[in-house]
């Protein structure tokens, strides 16, 4: 495609510039006259229309989408169909994403400060709160999707898009949109995900940014999904040994392998994070954090009780890779999958959950499944989509 809609006028909408493209969308920066403001403008690749009730899930995610009003979720203002373009038009950021923020830092050798992390911790914590109180989980929590504001602040974008993609030539063969970096192992275990897997998400993600490592590293993202669904959780303090014992253990609670064992809910993790640096008496994070973040918060209202999660039967390796800015917004062709990037992950058929204690119960059953688990390895390796791409502040998937 190429940019090849630049120039063109998409209903209200002047197309600017390509700001990147993955595997399920193109990002634009547009210009909508009537209002005088930029805006970003994410347009579906064609294909998708033809999953089977795909403008039926378009319409009703865009529409729960535009209903989120939170100062850390990225705002969607319109969306529309016209001439087979699917688009959803968002508040146009012109900083970059987290990854973006992470990458430089590690580039330097250097990892984001404590404070920082913290503070983006809370900001995703507290706007996933509002979101699942209004029955939705976000799926794809990842530095990719955070974008990182003139005012410093973490907003979150691309709510309801892995939901919008996962149709029912996905969800017939059990799958789901993931990137495997991110995982929960209920996910990995091809199991329903709920807003616990989101919970995981952000713990991985708090885990990153506050020892400047990921906390399981392999060769493949089926080597990742499996070290999230078996190995227990490093200890943060062994690679930031300054690291408050309170927010490890908040880091350690929302990486628990078994849902229940989880916070249960986004506000929750908030509370205790906001605990735990009140407590620790460190004058370096309590002075440089905003009295009003460090506030606890309202309990929101519990999520809507016709509210379900997507179904996963299993999970399958096909790329869908999300876009993120490049240095003037050049979209850049990479040769190989990252584990990193957003995936639709096949796992193998359901097995019988070991007998024991809540943290066995993940532990895959036998070696027929790690058998099985190589074997969709192996051919997930062969049907990554060749196009991973990196691009925009406002990222696709």
């Amino acid at each position: 495609m190429n940019g090849s809609k630049v120039g063109q006028t998409i209903g209200k909408y002047k197309i600017l510039e390509l700001l990147g493209r993955g595997g399920m969308a193109e990002v634009y920066k547009g210009y909508q006259e009537n209002l005088e403001r930029f805006v970003a403008i994410k347009i579906m690749h064609s294909f998708l229309a033809s999953e089977p009730d795909f403008l039926r899930r378009f319409e009703r995610e865009a529409r729960a989408m535009a209903s989120l009003n939170h100062p850390n979720i990225v705002g969607v203002y319109d969306f529309d169909i016209i001439d087979d373009n699917y688009y959803i038009v968002m508040e146009y950021v012109s900083q970059g994403t987290l990854k973006e923020k992470l990458e430089a830092m590690a580039n330097k050798g250097e990892r984001l400060p404590l404070q920082a992390a913290i503070r983006y911790t809370l900001e995703i914590a507290d706007a996933l709160a509002y979101a699942h109180s209004r029955g939705m989980f976000h799926r794809d929590i990842k530095p990719a999707n955070i974008i990182i504001n003139e005012r410093d602040a973490a907003i979150l974008t691309d709510f309801g898009i892995a939901k919008m993609v996962s149709g029912p030539s996905h969800t017939a063969t059990g799958s789901m949109i993931g990137t495997p970096a991110y995982m929960s192992p209920e996910q990995g275990l091809g199991k329903p995900g709920d807003l616990r897997s989101d919970i995981y998400a952000l713990g991985v993600l708090f885990f990153q940014m506050a020892t400047g490592r990921m906390p399981y590293d392999a060769d493949t993202p089926l080597g990742i999904v499996m070290k999230h669904v078996n190995e227990p959780v490093p200890n943060p303090s062994d690679f930031n040994t300054v690291l408050p014992a309170g927010i490890r253990e908040v880091i350690i609670k929302a990486m628990a392998k078994n849902p229940d064992d989880r916070y249960q809910t986004a506000h929750d993790m908030a509370r205790d994070l906001r605990a735990a640096v009140r407590n620790s008496n460190a004058a370096d994070l309590t002075g440089a954090l905003p009295a009003a973040l460090l506030q606890d918060r309202p309990t929101p209202p519990p999520a809507r009780p016709d509210t379900t999660p997507l179904p996963v039967e299993a999970t399958r390796l096909a790329g869908a890779a999300e876009a993120t800015q490049v240095a003037g917004h050049q979209a850049t062709q990479i040769a190989q999958p990252r584990l990193d990037r957003t995936q639709v992950v096949a796992a193998p058929e359901r097995q019988a959950e070991a007998s024991g204690g809540s943290g066995r119960k993940w532990l895959f059953a036998g070696g027929g499944a790690l058998l099985l688990l190589l074997i969709v390895g192996g051919i997930a390796a062969a049907i990554f989509l060749p196009d991973m791409l990196a691009g925009s502040p406002t990222p696709t998937n």
